[in-house]
């Protein structure tokens, strides 16, 4: 038997955001760029309440410092806006402080807007939270957003969504269900990688939210965060890490995920971390290795942390 979740009401095609009727009382939590890049006046929210301060790979005190400064104010749902690190601590406030939720990705390839996870810094070190709590209660997806991102942020977003729906097709939580829209994304992903064809890659990064959404990104995404702990972008990181995952795994998307990397002319990563001490903090991540469709030992990490850091450049 299997169950499928995602948020109650999905609004998508370009503009819809402008066209969005937003309510009155509302907490916009955004980085700095969004008044910037003009996000706030697109969306007609200049006028609420808006906190701008998430960094990026955000900590769970950032949490704290909003739910400490706002939980007073007058306002009945929450706004994420932005990359992963803004909707993640988004919906993570509203879920703590009792609020709705609406999710706004201005880039494409977390799914955070579609997903019940939240990802945040706990003493350094990145952790996952799962919660259907978590949900957004409406996710707007808007293609204009895409048209004005930084050429090195649609690659580093677009390898996170590849690395996410790939991962998660192998995933042992898959289902006809995800593995039909994880198959999906990777196409339209694919596709509009291979032809800058941002609007295939934009609703790739929606399915690839709802299909990884239902099951469980794997051994790539257990392998990342040691190297996002020591700086590395997750999406640059995921290029290498799902790679040679994929490998491990005997993916049928690793080849065609190898031709993305080299495609999107990613560099070489490499952790100053000791390999031992990387794999000890990678064992503990069994909400991924469990779902992994092969067994991983100690070893495996460290022989696949070696190839990483020593083989694989373009």
């Amino acid at each position: 038997m299997w169950t499928i979740k995602q948020p109650p009401k999905i609004i998508f095609g370009k503009n819809s955001v402008k066209e969005f009727s937003f309510p009155d009382k509302c907490l916009v939590i955004t980085s700095k760029g969004a008044r910037s890049r003009g996000w706030l006046e697109y969306a007609d929210l200049n006028n609420t309440i808006i906190f701008d301060d998430v960094e990026s790979n955000p900590s769970i005190e950032t949490t704290e410092k909003i739910i400490s400064k706002f939980q007073n104010s007058d306002f009945s749902y929450i706004v994420g806006m932005g990359g992963g690190s803004s909707m993640d601590v988004a919906k993570y406030c509203a879920f703590k402080m009792n609020k709705l939720k609406i999710m706004i990705p201005t880039t494409f390839g977390s799914g955070s807007e579609v997903t019940r996870i939240s990802v945040l810094k706990v003493d350094g070190k990145k952790k996952s939270f799962h919660d259907d709590g978590l949900f957004a209660d409406i996710a707007i997806i808007d293609s204009h957003f895409i048209e004005y991102s930084d050429d090195n942020i649609i690659k580093n977003s677009v390898i996170d969504a590849c690395a996410q729906c790939t991962e998660a097709y192998d995933s042992k939580l898959a289902n006809p269900y995800t593995k039909f829209l994880c198959n999906s994304a990777f196409d339209l992903l694919e596709e509009g990688i291979l032809t800058k064809n941002y609007e295939k890659i934009v609703i790739g990064s929606l399915f690839d939210g709802l299909g990884f959404g239902n099951s469980s990104t794997t051994l790539g995404h257990a392998l990342s965060y040691v190297y996002s702990n020591e700086g590395v972008s997750h999406g640059h990181a995921l290029a290498f890490t799902t790679m040679t995952a994929h490998k491990f795994n005997n993916s049928p998307f690793y080849e065609r995920f190898m031709k993305l990397v080299k495609k999107l002319q990613f560099e070489k990563i490499n952790l100053n971390q000791s390999l031992d001490e990387a794999a000890e903090l990678i064992l503990t991540d069994r909400k991924h290795l469990d779902n992994n469709p092969k067994n991983v030992t100690k070893n495996d990490i460290i022989n696949l942390l070696n190839n990483i850091n020593s083989e694989m450049s373009f």
